[in-house]
Formats: C-alpha cells, structure tokens, sequence
C-alpha cells in the first residue's frame, strides 16, 4: 500500500448546515446528510454556477462527518497548478472524501488514472465521495473513459441559484447570524448596487459588520450608503 501522507485542509468553521441558507436547495441537504450518515447514496456529484455555495456544502458534509466520528478531507482543485496526484495516497482511508471543482483534472492524464485508482481504492471500502464541478458530469471533458462512466455513477444534483427574494432573505440569514440586523431595503440596495454572488455578499457583510461596530451604530439604509460611499472613494 502507498504510503500515507499527512492530511489537512483548512476547516471554515461557518461554513456549516446551519449556516447555509437554502433557498430551494433543502432536498440537496437531505440527500448530502443522508449520504454522510450512511442512509443515503455513497457517492453524489454536485454542480452549478461558481458562487452557489458548492464548497459551502462540502465543507458543511466534512463538519457533519467530523461530528459523527468520521475522518474526512476536502480539496479544493481549483488553484493555479494542479498538486502532485501523490496527494490521493492513503485517501482511500477516509470515511468522506471531498473534492471542488473535480473538472480541473479533466485533460491530464496522470491525475485522471490517479484518481480512477482512489476511486475504486475508496468505493471498495464502502467510504463516501462527494465532489462538485461547474457543470454535469457528463459534460466534463474527462479523457478516461473508465473515469469518466464512474462519475456519472450515484447522486447527480444541480443546485439551484437563489432568487431575489431569497438572496435579500439570505443577507439577513447572514446577518443575523454575525450578530447585527439588516433591513430588507437595505439588502435590496445592495443587489441593485454591488456583486450578487453569495461569497461576495459574505464579504461585503463582514466589511459593513466592522464599519456598524467601529461607529457604534445600527446599519440604516443611510449609514449603509455613507459607509460605501467613503469605501468608494478610498
């Protein structure tokens, strides 16, 4: 067996279930607790637009594992070099494994059969494997053809953007969360005016967060316009 390497991952401690506003994602929840309890499907692939909260859910399935007495890994593939597929050694241990944005190993050959190999390594021993990419997996363009059949096998679950009105009540899920209120006209000013993509919205709460605390008041529609208005002009 190859030797196993020392594994760790950044855990984001808010990026539980609890901490996810579904929207109209809830049966995707269930499926992701289920799969991690046991009681569901051992493998699901998750997909959708980037700012959805994809790697919010694998990180929440790793916090729910680690409760269980689970071991578990999240990798995002996202950044600029792939690793070394070394990185696959001695995963097979885990009980829950999660890879983002899987499509990034699609085209390179070592990494394709390297985690062809994990695969089958970690389904032989009953683990669960959640991974999540920007579109299908049908339409990824996996050259493995073995590798590719196996990502389409098990759960394949789109996740549904938010709306309008579920990203206004998203911002005052968020907010309440952090300890401070946001009124709806201003979660509407801020869709009209700033990124609508949820990490940016995350941000940008942290920041109107710090500004409400440092001026010791409460986050009115006109505080939010002063406070983005000098931010502006920085």
């Amino acid at each position: 067996m190859a030797e196993q390497l020392p594994l760790h991952f950044e855990f984001r401690a808010n990026q539980t279930f609890d901490d996810f506003f579904p929207g109209a994602n809830h049966e995707i929840i269930t499926h992701l607790q289920q799969c991690i309890a046991g009681l569901g499907e051992q493998q699901i692939f998750l997909w959708g637009k980037s700012g959805q909260g994809k790697t919010h859910l694998l990180q929440a399935c790793c916090h729910r594992a680690q409760n269980q007495n689970l071991s578990s890994f999240y990798f995002d593939l996202s950044q600029a070099e792939l690793p070394d597929p070394s990185l696959l050694n001695g995963l097979d241990e885990y009980d829950v494994v999660c890879f983002d944005n899987i499509e990034r190993i699609a085209g390179n050959a070592t990494w394709e059969l390297a985690f062809f190999n994990f695969f089958n390594q970690h389904r032989d021993r009953g683990h669960k494997l959640i991974v999540s990419a920007s579109s299908a997996p049908n339409e990824i363009a996996i050259q493995l053809p073995d590798l590719k059949t196996r990502l389409n096998w098990g759960l394949s679950l789109k996740i549904q953007p938010l709306t309008d009105s579920d990203r206004i009540a998203a911002l005052i899920f968020k907010a309440d969360q952090m300890g401070f209120e946001i009124a709806p006209q201003a979660g509407r000013f801020l869709l009209t005016h700033y990124d609508r993509d949820l990490a940016s919205l995350w941000a940008l709460l942290e920041k109107l967060d710090r500004a409400s605390l440092a001026a010791k008041r409460k986050l009115t529609l006109p505080f939010l316009k002063q406070i983005l208005n000098e931010d502006s002009h920085d």
